[in-house]
């Protein structure tokens, strides 16, 4: 028995009738039939909205991620334009790392920036645990989106300990990792306290909004496709596993995305996702292979693709679909976010086609 993000209890096996827990998008994850395939976008939320564009005018990021009327109508703003079957939430993956004592901001053009990276013990130790009264704000705004969404679900997310570790130890974006993977191989004691602590702050971060009401969760791990299988499986997986294993007594899908990790994807999906997100690198075919039969896919269409001509477009719509049956679960997304230039319009066009496309009975009993 679990309950649905109505708050009324249902079977595993028996969703009640409407609400977001019988959405196609929730059906979709659970690898049940859906009446169509369902479409949402990452970063769907954002720089390619001119409404977006014009609310966020003179408001900083971590400004606007904390102020919930903010959250609630950027959130909403894809779900009226395009028509997608899911929202998700409007925030960071840093949120809950500023939560938690770390000084840093999120500056234009660059992404996040530590003001005093993370590699000692000593530094480890700023990082404090975090609760629904750290992040009251993301409870607010979970809450009053599930009442504005009604039956269309609302996914909440984090970043995975990998990805925020990352960034903490480096003191912002790279290219290469090599301060991360420095601590990684040097010091491995330490980078397992790292991420542990990460990981533990990431659940937390995710039960706020579960208890607030989002449908599913996504855990981004970025940038693990730095990563090799072997070093992957010693210095990630168990702490990704202490995040998605965490959840499953919380009613929820589950899914885990990362970007270039086509020799990861089998791995990933060992951490206790119910769905894994798959970049434009790999076909879903040959991913759900790799995954294996109890797992649902999501993706995969190139971002840049939705600049080029719209039979191209439809054509890469049209194969992806198609790949997609081989899953027992498919959510059509892009293999990562939404880019800036991109026409909202061609977004609206391909949640249509989806819908089109895949009309009638889709998955498997």
């Amino acid at each position: 028995m679990t309950t649905d993000t109505t708050g009324t209890a249902a079977r595993d096996d028996e969703p009640r009738p409407g609400g977001p827990a019988d959405s196609p998008f929730v059906r979709a994850c659970r690898r049940r039939p859906v009446p169509h395939t369902p479409v949402w976008f990452m970063r769907q939320a954002g720089r390619s909205l001119p409404e977006y564009r014009e609310i966020r005018a003179n408001v900083a990021m971590l400004e606007s991620c904390r102020r919930p009327d903010l959250v609630t109508e950027i959130t909403l703003q894809p779900v009226r334009r395009h028509g997608v079957d899911a929202a998700i939430l409007f925030s960071d993956i840093v949120v809950p790392v500023a939560a938690a004592g770390i000084d840093l901001d999120i500056v234009p053009g660059t992404g996040p920036v530590v003001a005093e990276p993370v590699r000692t013990a000593a530094d480890i130790d700023r990082i404090r645990p975090i609760g629904r009264d750290d992040v009251d704000y993301v409870d607010e705004a979970v809450r009053m989106l599930v009442k504005e969404l009604g039956d269309t679900p609302l996914i909440g997310f984090a970043g995975a300990p990998f990805t925020l570790a990352s960034y903490l130890v480096e003191g912002g974006p790279s290219r290469t990792h090599a301060k991360t993977k420095a601590l990684m191989y040097g010091e491995p004691e330490l980078w397992h306290a790292l991420a542990g602590r990460l990981a533990e702050m990431t659940l937390a971060f995710l039960r706020v909004q579960i208890e607030a009401g989002v449908s599913a969760v996504q855990l981004f791990d970025s940038w693990a496709g730095a990563l090799s299988e072997a070093d992957y499986r010693r210095f990630v997986l168990p702490h990704s596993t202490v995040v998605l294993a965490g959840l499953a007594d919380a009613g929820v899908p589950r899914i885990h995305f990362g970007v270039g990790t086509a020799e990861l994807l089998g791995a990933m999906g060992e951490a206790g996702a119910d769905v894994v997100g798959v970049d434009w690198r790999t076909p879903l075919d040959v991913a759900t292979r790799r995954i294996g039969p109890d797992r649902a896919v999501q993706g995969n269409l190139d971002p840049a693709l939705l600049l080029a001509p719209w039979h191209v477009v439809e054509a890469e719509v049209h194969r992806i679909l198609e790949q997609g049956r081989a899953a027992p679960g498919h959510v059509f997304n892009l293999g990562h976010g939404v880019l800036p230039e991109t026409d909202p319009e061609v977004l609206t066009r391909v949640v249509a086609l989806v819908h089109e496309l895949s009309a009638g009975p889709v998955g498997r009993d």
